[in-house]
């Protein structure tokens, strides 16, 4: 006789009997059919499928029953085997396939743990699972130590980190013949995957990666109490293992190790984020045959010894340099800290040259591209100069193929030869906008036409004078030139260009020029900006203003910028101009509410040494390098997270508040980078070229957009109001002079600010929770100053999760979240592309370089393309850098229920990074087809690194 169903019986697998569950059932299968659909645990399914998952489950209960009648009842696994029959049976195939693994896992979860033997589990045979050694050695998997390590990981984040729940995925990864090191991967996959959730997770996967450096560093994972000891034992002997493995240089022996190694504080590795301390795992750290021989603080410790070599006090400074490094406040740029305390330290960023019309001097070029390259350093050339397609060649008595056969060649040799096998070589190429080949130099990044006349790896630029703009405004006409027949146009700018371009206009309409085109101006500018949204290239920069307010307009000419478009330095066919980077981190200079000047003041005086010290130490791959450098003696200091000192501030991006902060954060940087400048001149001596300069004149980057305003005859719309007292620089300067020519740039700052852990640059927040890609991987990123602010009013939950995954990353459409944050935390995209320009405008007034400013529109238009791009020359920008458009790879929704929030806007939908477009007349974007910019979050794309 057959009970009713209360009364069924079902045997545990400890031996306890219970009374059967039917919704138990159910559970089950509804969770198999999430882990299926990739959906979160409890999130809810759609009614059709709830009644489906209820027929399974009767299914199940009816084959149940019988079997559960019987006086010792049901096994637990024949209970298991009818779910899966049952799901067969109805079709469901895939969801039983899922439900067998989930079984088989759980199975050895509890052996491994201990439960039950293993040979109980579903039939499957007893397996002893075994952890491989580095001797080879094996033993058997112990869960009690992989928890421990779990445990000290989450110290302190127990109220937010599940340990059990972390162990229990862990032990899914393992097998037998587990190896150490693939255990602790497991363990930072668990918690790296669940960064979403919550920071307090970024936090763990940081600290057992960290875990994984110090074992291969030390070959041990001290615990907290021993790290400060273990790290001054071992200094010495990683010096000399790095010195022997020709490593490190052999000049940092002689420093007093043991005064340095007491001076570190290992407890600021807990610092660092899980995307920036692997970022310097995979491509900072130095190693031998693949093991890493540095710790964090080994390698900021490295970068100051190897700037500090060529000081007096040598322990002192370094130790002053370990401290702006590694509190976050300053860091150098990816070549220092690459190659700073090693044999060969090629620490500078960028080169920039000057290509002459000469086959000879071409080849020259491209020849030294690859030696600059393979020091890690970025590129920009120069190639003006070069004649035009059709000009006259004396020599041969033939015709030129122009600048484009060349810039091919380039383009192959910048792939050819990668940045010391660490990042692919990268290589930016200016064409000032009046050469008679600007039109195919527009094309060269299409993927259509004639591919011997396509470079799709390199960048390009167009080199802007104010006249043509001032053209365009007129709807004037313009005329393209051959170099070979107008010579003196590259060297000329501002009303000396103007004036000698319309005679050679004058000229062409008289016969004595005989190679030229007009064009409408108008025209040419939408073509240009039709290829920058299609392609992404060529950038947009401005030769006047660039030279105008050069300080250095006495000594030369800057012919282009360089490969990021911050970098302002006079080229020549005997100079290479070089730049020294490195960036302060704004956000970590805000103290109760507002900037910290003094901090701000020591971090800054600190930098500019630290840059200064560059040039002496730095190996020069090619003599005109060295000869530039060692002449000028440029250095770049620039500034990242200012986001992050915007969100610490409270203020939104598109606000006046953000615009007279990024005012006041320059004023600051500046006055205290020109005042330590003329501090090193005291001490130092001037750099070479200093007699004739601006600063010799008493012209400060603030005194220049005077300057060009009257050269261009049009306003310059910025403010030029002062908040601090300029006096004592002028008179530092006038007394002392400057030791740098060059002080102020703000470079992308890409991957040293991933390392710690801001927002790179004067990037607005590209989105507020999305997954970035770089050459370590990919890396869920969730804003923390958001989630706290969540947490703080009670909001921040997994709904909250799903909504900002399902509406990318922006908190625009989610009704239950305040109007104040939503205005506060804008995307890049939500930002009105005239408040960056407001900020670089007002940033741009104190600064003797650039800035790389990308700008970010989200439904793009030809109108609204020129409007921005006049804004910006209206302005008194230099340059600008990357146009972002929305792309089409959008936080994964796998997760997420998409008929649960409505329709997205309509700017948000998935679309093409770039759609390509041709500009009409009236200002229009239509389809074309054509290749697509690079991603904001391009692993290969030299800006995202």
């Amino acid at each position: 006789m057959l009970l009713a169903p209360h009364e069924w019986l079902v045997r545990k697998r400890d031996a306890r009997v219970t009374t059967f569950d039917l919704g138990r059932i159910q559970n089950a299968i509804a969770n198999a059919f999430r882990a299926e659909l990739r959906l979160a645990d409890g999130q809810p399914l759609d009614t059709d499928l709830m009644h489906e998952i209820a027929a399974v489950a009767q299914s199940v209960a009816d084959d149940v029953g019988p079997l559960a009648s019987q006086p010792n009842g049901v096994d637990v696994e024949r209970i298991q085997d009818l779910v899966e029959m049952g799901l067969m049976s109805r079709g469901h195939y895939r969801v039983a396939r899922t439900y067998i693994i989930y079984r088989a896992e759980h199975a050895k979860i509890r052996a491994l743990r201990s439960d039950v033997p293993l040979a109980d589990e579903a039939n499957i045979p007893t397996t002893t699972v075994h952890v491989v050694l580095e001797d080879g050695s094996r033993v058997p998997f112990d869960q009690r130590r992989a928890r421990k390590r779990l445990a000290e990981a989450a110290r302190g984040l127990e109220d937010v980190v599940n340990v059990d729940e972390l162990l229990e995925e862990v032990i899914r990864s393992v097998f037998d013949g587990i190896s150490v090191d693939e255990i602790y991967r497991a363990q930072i996959l668990a918690s790296r995957s669940r960064i979403e959730r919550d920071p307090a997770f970024d936090i763990v996967a940081s600290r057992l990666t960290l875990n994984v450096i110090y074992r291969e560093a030390f070959g041990e994972t001290p615990d907290a109490k021993n790290l400060q000891r273990v790290h001054e034992n071992q200094f010495e002997h990683y010096i000399i293992d790095g010195i022997r493995a020709g490593r490190l240089s052999n000049e940092l022996r002689e420093l007093n190790l043991t005064k340095l190694a007491a001076a570190m504080k290992p407890e600021r590795d807990g610092q660092f984020r899980y995307l920036g301390v692997q970022a310097i795992y995979d491509r900072y750290l130095l190693h031998i045959d693949g093991r890493r021989i540095e710790t964090p603080q080994y390698f900021w410790m490295r970068v100051a010894m190897g700037l500090a070599l060529k000081e007096d006090a040598r322990e002192e400074r370094a130790i002053q340099f370990y401290e702006a490094l590694s509190t976050f406040s300053f860091t150098s740029a990816t070549p220092t800290l690459f190659n700073s305390g090693t044999p060969h330290p090629q620490l500078s960023s960028c080169y920039l040259s000057t290509v002459s019309d000469d086959l000879a001097h071409i080849f020259k070029a491209v020849s030294d591209n690859a030696l600059l390259s393979k020091w890690a350093g970025g590129l920009g050339n120069d190639w003006t100069n070069v004649r035009a397609t059709n000009s006259h060649i004396k020599g041969t008595n033939g015709r030129s193929q122009g600048v484009i056969p060349f810039l091919k060649v380039v383009n192959d040799a910048a792939v050819a030869v990668n940045q010391g096998g660490k990042r692919k070589g990268a290589v930016c190429s200016y064409l000032e906008t009046w050469h008679l080949d600007i039109e195919e130099f527009l094309d060269l990044r299409k993927n259509t036409g004639d591919d011997r006349r396509r470079t799709h790896d390199m960048h390009t630029a167009n080199w802007i004078p104010d006249l043509f703009l001032k053209r365009v405004k007129q709807n004037a006409e313009w005329t393209l030139f051959s170099p070979d027949e107008v010579s003196d146009l590259h060297d000329l700018f501002g009303r000396a260009f103007e004036e000698r371009y319309e005679e050679y206009e004058r000229m062409a309409d008289a016969g004595d020029v005989q190679l030229f085109r007009r064009i409408p101006a108008a025209d040419l500018w939408r073509k240009m900006l039709t290829r920058l949204f299609e392609t992404g290239h060529p950038w947009i920069t401005f030769k006047d203003p660039s030279n105008i307010r050069s300080p250095q307009d006495h000594a030369g000419v800057v012919h282009s910028s360089n490969l990021c478009t911050e970098i302002l330095l006079n080229t020549s066919e005997t100079e290479t101009a070089v730049c020294n980077l490195g960036s302060v981190n704004l956000g970590n200079h805000i103290k109760d509410g507002k900037l910290d000047l003094e901090k701000l003041k020591t971090t800054v005086s600190t930098a500019v040494r630290m840059l200064d010290n560059v040039i002496d130490i730095n190996y020069y791959p090619t003599p005109e390098a060295r000869t530039s450098n060692l002449r000028h003696r440029p250095i770049g200091l620039g500034i990242m997270g200012f986001q992050d000192a915007l969100h610490a501030l409270g203020i939104s991006y598109a606000s006046e508040a953000a615009v007279a902060f990024a005012d006041e954060s320059m004023e600051a940087i500046s006055y205290y980078a020109l005042s330590a400048s003329a501090q090193l001149a005291a001490e130092r001596g001037q750099y070479p070229t200093y007699v004739g300069s601006k600063w010799d004149r008493g012209l400060l980057p603030i005194d220049t957009v005077d300057v060009l305003e009257q050269e261009r005859r049009d306003p310059v719309l910025v403010d030029r109001n002062c908040s601090l007292d300029w006096q004592p620089v002028r008179e530092a300067i006038a007394r002392h002079g400057m030791r740098n020519s060059n002080v102020l740039a703000i470079a992308p700052t890409a991957t040293i600010s991933t390392i710690i852990g801001v927002t790179q640059s004067i990037e607005p927040e590209y989105k507020l929770l999305y997954v970035k890609s770089n050459l370590s991987g990919e890396f869920t990123q969730v804003n923390e100053v958001l989630v706290a602010e969540l947490k703080r009013r009670g909001l921040w939950d997994a709904q909250m999760l799903e909504e900002i995954k399902y509406y990318d990353g922006s908190l625009q459409n989610i009704g239950r979240i305040p109007v104040d944050l939503r205005s506060r935390f804008l995307t890049s995209f939500e930002i009105d592309p005239k408040w960056l320009i407001e900020c670089a405008a007002r940033r741009q007034k104190w600064i003797d370089q650039g800035q790389s400013l990308n700008l970010y529109l989200a439904e793009p238009s030809g109108r609204k393309l020129h409007d921005m791009y006049l804004l910006a020359w209206s302005k008194g920008l230099k340059t600008t850098y990357y146009l972002r458009t929305l792309a089409a790879t959008q936080v994964e929704k796998s997760t997420v229920d998409v008929n649960r929030f409505g329709i997205q806007p309509k700017w948000m939908k998935n679309r093409s990074a770039s759609s390509d477009v041709e500009v009409r007349r009236e200002g229009e974007l239509t389809a074309d087809t054509g290749p697509k910019q690079c991603l904001i979050t391009d692993p290969t794309c030299e800006a995202c690194q």
